[in-house]
């Protein structure tokens, strides 16, 4: 029994197929203007599928694994969908597609939850250039299985089986690009080395912008230096001042002053306790015995009021 599915949808519901646009890899790697987004139908003749189960974070890794295994190489295009907990791929070698690298499967379109799908009792079948392939599912085990031959030879038998046929058109159906991890980890190689070139160039010239910034603020920043020169003028005239007034101070004389007072005094058991220049004169106060009260010799001054501790009297004198 054939089945239509353009017939099952409501009219203008099905939107004709959506070109493939770059993705975020493709712009870090820098080959947005080289990617391909119409891709064209092509049936590989050595298409299989099957089913794995999915484990949430290694689908990728597990369709990989079991179509490499399948196609007995390493080097595989694939493409799957995850429904049901399971993950349901299509592959073949990439060598398949060697006269048709900008290709898709048509195929691929009906497997679960892509546009084409249906349910698991219909029978798609896809034919190109004398090739068939249909894509089926075992109704006893649940098994996807997937048939490529002649067309002459495959279709006659698939439609002798009692099921419901969609023929899958790639002008309705949306592309399913195909997967390949070789081209996958090279590409994100250029593009991790052309993000971590384009980083360095771009912080390379915010620093050259900064250093710029630095030189034309200290190129056009106000140098007046007047107030800085009238100060330092201030400060080295003041402090030669200060030299030229201790070089003229009478230090030598009053040396020789206090020494004639520490003799004199020695003589009568007397004792200076205070020497002091203030404004060019001297004073000086002196313990002396009370009997020597009035002087003696050049130590001669007034006798303030008290007698000390010691019984001696202070005298008071100028020089």
């Amino acid at each position: 029994m054939a089945f239509d599915p353009s017939n099952a949808a409501p009219a203008g519901a099905r939107r004709p197929p959506q070109p493939l646009r770059p993705g975020l890899l493709d712009r870090m790697a820098g080959e947005s203007s080289l990617f391909v987004g119409n891709l064209n139908p092509f049936l590989p003749q050595d298409l299989i599928g099957g089913s794995v189960p999915a484990i949430a974070g290694a689908e990728d890794e597990a369709v990989w694994n079991a179509a490499s295994q399948a196609c007995g190489t390493e080097k595989v295009s694939y493409t799957f969908t995850v429904a049901d907990g399971r993950c349901w791929y299509l592959a073949c070698p990439s060598s398949s597609l060697a006269s048709a690298p900008d290709s898709w499967c048509p195929l691929a379109a009906a497997l679960p939850g892509n546009s084409e799908f249906w349910d698991r009792e219909t029978v798609y079948i896809y034919e190109q250039e004398g090739l068939a392939a249909a894509l089926r599912w075992d109704q006893e085990t649940g098994r996807m299985q997937v048939f490529v031959g002649a067309s002459r030879t495959l279709l006659p038998r698939i439609q002798s089986m009692d099921a419901n046929f969609v023929t899958v058109n790639p002008g309705v159906a949306q592309i399913v690009p195909w997967r390949n991890r070789a081209m996958f980890t090279e590409k994100l190689s250029r593009g991790v080395t052309r993000s971590l070139l384009l980083a360095g160039i771009g912080a390379n010239l915010v620093l050259l912008l900064i250093l710029f910034v630095l030189y034309l603020s200290t190129a056009l920043v106000d140098r007046n230096l007047d107030d800085v020169r009238k100060s330092t003028d201030v400060a080295s005239n003041l402090l030669m001042e200060n030299a030229y007034k201790a070089l003229q101070s009478q230090t030598a004389r009053h040396f020789a002053r206090i020494q004639q007072l520490l003799d004199e005094l020695q003589t009568i058991d007397g004792t200076l306790v205070r020497y002091q220049v203030k404004e060019g004169k001297a004073e000086w106060e002196a313990l002396v015995p009370a009997a020597y009260s009035g002087g003696i010799g050049s130590v001669k001054g007034t006798v303030q009021q008290g007698i000390e501790k010691d019984g001696r009297v202070r005298l008071k004198g100028t020089s």
